[in-house]
């Protein structure tokens, strides 16, 4: 039976695994149903299974004062940062491009840290920092990073929005968010999405929606795999480590969203990419290995 040390080293690697398919599950996703209603959807039906889960569990609840942190955190980490992605990729910027802006959270967040909550970094952490974002850089311009002429300065915004929104939000929860149930917060941090998400798709969505097997399973998934599973992980990541390491992991999100539609839907992956995976991999391992 696994120690709890040998289950905490597990657990990056499942959530890397998990929140690769983000990306995969939006692009089955929004052909059918606009990106705010898409996300309304997921998150309204998150809540359900969190009110299941609870009711299952029987937590305790936070303070007032916690739960107002960690719907903070929810506007930051879900509502700006997935909102600001959708968006970004509805409005034409393309996802490469979206994927290389987001790959530059683990050094803005460390750069962050730094300054906020004096998080150090040695210089190996920094070399690997900077490998892995090289190594994103690699392997998304070899996977359709090309073609930004149409997006506006609108999707740029969204795009750089959701950068700062969840390079933010991971340090508030590390600095705010300890000391509460992690379902009790993440049903906070779900409620004030499903608010602004509700709100957006009443103001900007047509109400259009193709109801299809592709849909519904994208839908499922992005509930039960990523807002439900994939968001306790990263809440267990933050809780028990530092967040410039924590958010490193990031890194490899890119990387395995290229490979994940290489085999879906034979995207383009030659010996450049593969080389930027493995400088990914490398920069990684420098900026999460333990010093000795």
């Amino acid at each position: 039976m696994l120690s709890r040390q040998q289950k905490l080293t597990l657990v990056p690697w499942a959530f890397v695994g998990i929140w690769s398919t983000g990306f995969i599950g939006a692009k089955y996703a929004v052909p059918y149903m606009e990106p705010f209603s898409v996300l309304f959807l997921r998150m309204f039906l998150t809540l359900i299974v969190f009110a299941a889960l609870m009711f299952w569990r029987k937590p305790q609840w936070c303070s007032p004062k916690q739960a107002g942190h960690q719907m903070v955190v929810g506007l930051l980490v879900h509502a700006c940062y997935l909102g600001g992605v959708f968006v970004a990729i509805d409005w034409a910027l393309p996802a490469g491009i979206t994927s290389l802006i987001m790959g530059v959270q683990p050094l803005l967040t460390a750069l962050i840290g730094w300054l906020w909550i004096s998080e150090r970094l040695h210089k190996a952490q920094w070399l690997g920092l900077v490998l892995g974002f090289l190594g994103v850089l690699l392997v998304v311009s070899q996977n359709g990073a090309q073609n930004s002429d149409a997006a506006g300065w609108d999707a740029w915004t969204a795009a750089i929005v959701a950068l700062l929104a969840i390079s933010i939000g991971t340090l508030y929860q590390k600095r705010f968010g300890g000391g509460v149930d992690l379902m009790v917060g993440a049903f906070y941090q779900y409620l004030v999405t499903a608010i602004v998400m509700a709100l957006l798709a009443w103001q900007f969505d047509s109400g259009e929606v193709i109801w299809s097997w592709p849909l519904l399973g994208a839908v499922l998934w992005m509930v039960l795999a990523l807002s439900v599973t994939a968001i306790l992980l990263f809440l267990v990541m933050i809780r028990e480590g530092e967040a410039s390491k924590v958010v490193s992991y990031f890194y490899l999100v890119p990387p395995l969203t290229a490979l994940e539609a290489w085999l879906l839907f034979d995207e383009t992956l030659n010996i450049y990419a593969l080389c930027g995976i493995g400088v990914t991999v490398a920069g990684v391992y420098l900026a999460v290995k333990r010093r000795v």
